[in-house]
């Protein structure tokens, strides 16, 4: 469906709201547009003043189901009529056990122990904190471009903007390692990409910063997200995975932005046929209530009553739409729509890439896509200032989109998202576009 602007945003009653947002919230919180959103649905956004924009972002990948969903939205209702917070810290209720059931069906063998939080971050903390408990070791590696959260320990992680991390250092023991873009491969050949970071990893940092044996876990996204939505060689994963298991070392993938089908499988992880040994997962998982779940197997997750805690984990209402949402997505044929929409809009992307040059390059799995702008092909020098420019004028015309990396414009629709709705979305590009 065409987008319907009906006064140039912001308008006036967006501009209001704005200003009070201005006096009151926090600084520190980011505003990609002057967008004020009164309501959604499905794949669309109403602005305050009455303007209807097709969203591309899925509220940064959360509501993959769709904006208020009915079922989702019916499961929240009819649970907010008998119970909202279970106090699941000290006592027990059905519905975040049922959850727990569900949840770990949908999960590789041998994943069977649910720890409850209320954000991505948090299920990042925790699963560094079970990583220590459970091997008694204090260091972590993960990669540069890697985002997992801004609380400490998922910060200390983070390595994809130096403004995430300025001055809130000291952090916790991580050493940053090499990512294998094939777009800009760290050893110079996207060939070899993924075999020329595993190697990094034991001739490197094993032999220069910290021994093997020391090393709690390796923290990874499986298709890197605020870092540009770069997807890794299919190789890299399971080099991963050997050299965790020769060294006793747990491999943690952060699926918090991958996972819940956005790449087609429930586990972005699958795709390379890894399993695993704890799970982060946040996002679309609650179907836009606040929720966070770490999952691992009955042997890991070792650690004994009080170790950890949280008051609103396993909060019954997010719970409830956890379960709605779970339903929707064991429909049969979900994962096979949601690829095949992101080879169309990939395709389409790349027919856009035949007529402007400063796209540079175009990759995604499932509905997780990004485009990289550049102002040379050649040198693939970053378009910094040129996307900001797009995704600007693209709001203007009613497409929502989001950056990512340093010059990608990141697509992650709604997955229930037509060919039609992409349609309109490539065509606002393209006119966008043609302005450069």
């Amino acid at each position: 469906m065409e987008p319907l602007m009906h006064v140039e945003p912001p308008g006036p009653r967006a501009l209001e709201v704005l200003h009070r947002d201005a006096a009151v919230i926090s600084r520190s919180m980011v505003r990609e547009y002057p967008l004020v959103l009164q309501k959604a649905s499905g794949v669309n956004l109403w602005d305050v003043d009455g303007n209807r924009y097709l969203d591309f972002t899925a509220g940064i990948a959360v509501m993959n189901m769709g904006w208020n969903h009915p079922l989702v939205v019916f499961a929240i209702q009819e649970q907010a009529k008998y119970l909202s917070h279970g106090a699941f810290l000290d006592f027990c209720s059905e519905v975040p056990v049922r959850c727990a059931e569900e949840l770990v069906g949908l999960l590789p063998d041998g994943l069977d122990r649910v720890y409850y939080s209320n954000s991505g971050a948090e299920s990042v903390e925790a699963a560094m904190k079970l990583a220590r408990h459970h091997t008694g070791r204090n260091y972590f590696i993960s990669f540069y471009g890697g985002f997992h959260g801004r609380t400490y320990g998922a910060l200390s992680l983070t390595a994809a903007k130096v403004v995430q991390r300025r001055s809130f250092g000291p952090f916790l023991p991580v050493i940053h390692a090499p990512y294998p873009d094939p777009y800009h491969p760290p050893g110079g050949d996207p060939a070899t990409c993924d075999a020329d970071v595993t190697a990094y990893l034991e001739d490197t940092i094993f032999r220069s910063e910290v021994a093997p044996d020391e090393v709690a876990a390796i923290f990874v996204e499986p298709v890197q997200g605020e870092g540009g939505y770069v997807v890794p060689p299919p190789g890299f994963l399971p080099r991963l995975r050997r050299l965790c298991d020769e060294h006793g070392i747990l491999l943690v993938v952060d699926e918090v932005q991958s996972g819940c089908f956005r790449t087609g499988r429930f586990l972005a992880a699958t795709h390379a046929d890894v399993t695993p040994d704890i799970v982060c997962l946040g996002k679309a998982i609650g179907g836009g209530i606040p929720f966070g779940v770490t999952v691992a197997s009955s042997e890991i997750m070792d650690w004994p009553p009080g170790s950890h805690a949280s008051t609103f984990g396993g909060n019954n209402l997010a719970c409830a739409a956890a379960l709605a949402v779970m339903d929707l997505i064991r429909d049969g044929g979900f994962g096979d729509r949601v690829m095949t929409r992101g080879e169309y809009l990939v395709k389409r992307l790349r027919e856009l890439a035949e007529w402007h040059t400063i796209i540079g390059d175009v990759r995604g799995l499932g509905l997780m896509v990004g485009m990289e702008l550049v102002r040379d092909r050649s040198t693939k020098e970053p378009a910094r200032e040129e996307r900001e420019t797009i995704l600007r004028h693209a709001f203007e015309r009613g497409l929502v989109l989001l950056p990512a990396g340093e010059s990608v414009i990141r697509f992650c629709p709604p997955l229930i998202v037509d060919e039609e709705d992409i349609d309109v979305g490539i065509d606002i590009l393209d006119r966008v576009m043609k302005e450069f």
